[in-house]
């Protein structure tokens, strides 16, 4: 599984303009009053603040090469405070190989870059906004996460370690390979390096294979699989 592109809610789109486009230099491909649409690597990422509700907030997640976390780290400290969990601004994780840090955007949103170094490729020029590959991860809450899981297994997107699907876990569904995962879990769950808790908002994730899930306004999952003749 390849995420193509996301789409999430916000109602501060001139900020996060400003923020992802003008601070941090990601390219701009289709703006309006109503949304903005930005290259992630090879995926995209639009916010919308159309038929909003509420304050929504998402965590997803950036991969970046795998020699250049400190130097990203540098970068992006540039531009914006990291995030604090027991005193760390940043986290090593043993069983992925990988380390991530952590910030947040002017909706709330909690932001990861994740260098994962025994599968993506290195980079020799200096780190720069060129340099980030592609949306790594991107939180799906739901009410059932059992019931979802399953749904998600018709379409070919799997639990990373084969692991029985759970209410009470957060499991990485998509490619281990790649580095690239749908992180699905129920509400309640804080999301570490913030103080904020998983919960359902609307979005579309939309995959490689132009796989399309919806999370809709009134909180009922859309899977929709591409048939091909």
């Amino acid at each position: 599984m390849e995420v193509k592109s996301v789409t999430l809610q916000t109602k501060c789109i001139k900020e996060m303009r400003k923020f992802y486009v003008e601070k941090f230099g990601f390219p701009l491909l289709k703006a309006d009053k109503d949304s903005i649409q930005i290259v992630i690597g090879s995926s995209t990422l639009k916010f919308t603040s159309e038929n909003i509700e509420g304050k929504p907030y998402y965590h997803f997640a950036f991969n970046i090469p795998a020699n250049q976390f400190a130097e990203a780290k540098s970068w992006v400290k540039e531009k914006v405070s990291l995030n604090i969990e027991d005193g760390d601004d940043e986290i090593y994780f043993s069983g992925s190989d990988a380390h991530s840090l952590y910030f947040y955007d002017p909706a709330g949103n909690i932001v990861e870059f994740i260098s994962r170094h025994s599968i993506s490729r290195k980079r020799m020029e200096p780190f720069s906004i060129e340099s980030v590959l592609n949306i790594s991860e991107i939180g799906l809450i739901v009410d059932d996460a059992i019931d979802v899981g399953k749904r998600l297994m018709d379409i070919g997107i799997y639990e990373r370690e084969n692991q029985p699907l759970s209410p009470t876990s957060l499991h990485f569904m998509g490619d281990a390979s790649k580095g690239i995962f749908i992180l699905l879990t129920q509400p309640g769950r804080r999301w570490i390096f913030s103080d904020k808790v998983s919960a359902i908002y609307p979005l579309e994730i939309i995959t490689i294979n132009n796989n399309r899930i919806i999370m809709n306004s009134n909180k009922q999952l859309e899977v929709y699989k591409t048939s091909y003749k």
